[in-house]
Formats: C-alpha cells, sequence, structure tokens
C-alpha cells in the first residue's frame, strides 16, 4: 500500500466500524487517475468502486448528440459507483475524472458481498447514496432555475469542498461542458467573480481568494447539498 495514501483519506473508509475497516483494507488497490480518464461508460458493466481521496469524479449524463452536463461530483466524501451495490449493475450516466489525483479501488464482488453482509457497511453506503440523490437532485434544480454565475459558484465551493486546496485546474471549457451551458456564458460569470475579487483564473487555474464571499454569491443549492452530507454522513463515529 503507498505510504504517500491512506485509505481512511476518503470519508467514508474513514468512518468505518474498525473491525469492517480491517477487513476491506487488504482488498483496497491503491490507484493513480488522470485528468480525463473514463472510470465507467452509460451502459457498460462496472468491474470496480472506486474511493477518491485527492482526485474529483464527475458523474455526467451524455445526449444522443454528444452534449453533456454534470449530474453529480464525488470526492474523498464518497464513493464511484453506486449502482453495483444498489442492484442495478449499470447506469446511464458516465463517469470521468475532472481533478487528477489518487484513490483507492474494491472489486465489484467484494463491495456486493460487504452490501448484502448489512451491518455498519450497508448503513454508511446507503446514507452515502441518500446525500448523492440530494445532490442530483438540487443540481437539476439549480441548472433550471439558476444564473450561470451561481452554477458557476455552487460549482466551485462543491469542488472545493473535495481538495485540500483553493486551487482548481480546469478550463473554461471543460467548466461550461460540466454545467451543461455554453462557454460564452462561463467566460462571462468567470470574469464576474474575478473583478469583483472572488477567484483569479489563469491558464487554466482557478484559485479562489475569498471563499465567504463566494459562498455569499452562491445560490442555495450549495447550502442544500452540504446541510445534507453533514447531517448523514458527519455524525457517524469514526474509527
Amino acid at each position: 500500500m503507498d505510504s504517500t495514501h491512506r485509505p481512511e483519506q476518503n470519508h467514508l473508509l474513514s468512518v468505518l466500524p474498525a473491525a469492517d475497516y480491517q477487513r476491506l483494507l487488504p482488498h483496497l488497490e491503491h490507484v493513480t487517475l488522470p485528468l480525463g480518464l473514463v472510470l465507467y461508460e452509460s451502459g457498460r458493466t462496472q468491474s470496480y468502486v472506486y474511493f477518491p481521496i485527492t482526485s474529483i469524479v464527475s458523474l455526467l449524463y451524455v445526449m444522443e448528440n454528444g452534449a453533456s452536463a454534470e449530474i453529480a461530483i464525488v470526492g474523498n466524501e464518497g464513493i464511484v459507483g453506486i449502482s453495483l451495490f444498489m442492484g442495478g449493475e449499470t447506469t446511464p450516466s458516465r463517469a470521468v475524472v475532472q481533478s487528477a489525483g489518487d484513490a483507492y479501488r474494491l472489486k465489484a464482488g467484494l463491495i456486493k458481498k460487504e452490501f448484502e453482509r448489512g451491518g455498519e457497511v450497508q448503513h454508511l453506503l446507503l446514507r452515502y447514496t441518500q446525500a448523492l440523490i440530494t445532490q442530483m437532485a438540487q443540481t437539476a434544480v439549480c441548472n433550471r432555475h439558476h444564473s450561470v454565475e451561481q452554477q458557476l459558484c455552487r460549482w466551485l465551493l462543491l469542488s472545493l469542498d473535495r481538495l485540500s486546496g483553493n486551487e482548481l485546474k480546469m478550463t473554461q471549457e471543460l467548466i461550461a461542458n460540466m454545467l451543461g451551458v455554453r462557454r460564452e456564458g462561463v467566460t462571462e460569470a468567470a470574469g464576474k467573480l474575478q473583478n469583483d475579487g472572488l477567484i483569479h483564473y489563469s491558464r487554466g487555474k482557478i484559485t479562489v481568494l475569498d471563499r465567504p464571499k463566494l459562498e455569499a454569491h452562491a445560490c442555495e443549492c450549495y447550502a442544500v447539498v452540504k446541510r445534507e452530507y453533514d447531517r448523514l454522513l458527519k455524525t457517524i463515529t469514526a474509527i
């Protein structure tokens, strides 16, 4: 196991009871996830679940004409591949690495076995799934009713919550693809946030300069999602 990375850097793994964690530990495989790597495609059988530690994975829905929109993001708070233990086996979404980094993965058969075992592992995975569904629902509402600037603020804050610093490596074109909007809209929104001193954008790098003001600029959707994750996952006793 990589000495510079530890499975417990993932929140779900860190809050497992000691016995459950020790049972999974020998089967957790450290992997490095480069930007743009597709972890699973729409309708394809999934071989692993992933527990990000320093990476962020975007769950996207891709239309027949190639257009896409992000429905959720997963970082060190969660797990990628919930359809494996929820019984669906496949999903119509695509999972793509949005921010390069590290993760641990577990074979499909093992996560199914752990879920079917019941107990705290099953309980934790179900609570995480509820939180993820909240994020998906709130994303749909946000994309329908709020401005591109508000959507960008929400997206930046959710991404920062899953990283250790205040910097994101992401082009405006990729952000536009994630949000399902025109690149010009993202350029205008990012320019306004930069002029107001909230962020600095340069050559595919976004640095958040004033997080409190960024939160104030965001719509209610970010706070709704954060509260639900805190409610469902941060009340569990850590190992």
